[in-house]
């Protein structure tokens, strides 16, 4: 079961890293648009955006409709980071106890 188990693992934990990272650059991206740093006009940056919001935000809209409204303040990135960092702390137990990483 390990030889099977083990890649799985490692194969979750690096998807859910990745999706972290996809977080982060999401988040940072909405403040730099807010902010008018970015321009949604240039194509690239439109692309990129647009991406970024139809990947994370199938997670996060339920959390944003769970958490109270806290007027511009969005706490749903960091709901979901510590969701994800919950589930690589569960997924490296299984791995330690059945498989011995």
């Amino acid at each position: 079961m390990d030889v099977i188990l083990g890649p799985l693992i490692t194969v979750i934990q690096m998807a859910l890293n990745l999706y972290v990272w996809l977080i982060i650059i999401q988040a940072v991206m909405s403040w730099l648009i807010a902010f008018g740093v970015i321009n949604t006009r240039n194509r690239f940056v439109y692309l990129v955006g647009d991406f970024l919001y139809r990947i994370t935000e199938p997670l996060l809209r339920p959390i944003r409709n769970f958490l109270p409204d806290l007027g511009g303040l969005d706490l749903s990135p960091v709901v979901l980071l510590l969701a994800i960092v919950f589930i690589q702390n569960v997924l490296a137990r299984i791995a330690m106890r059945y498989i011995g990483f």
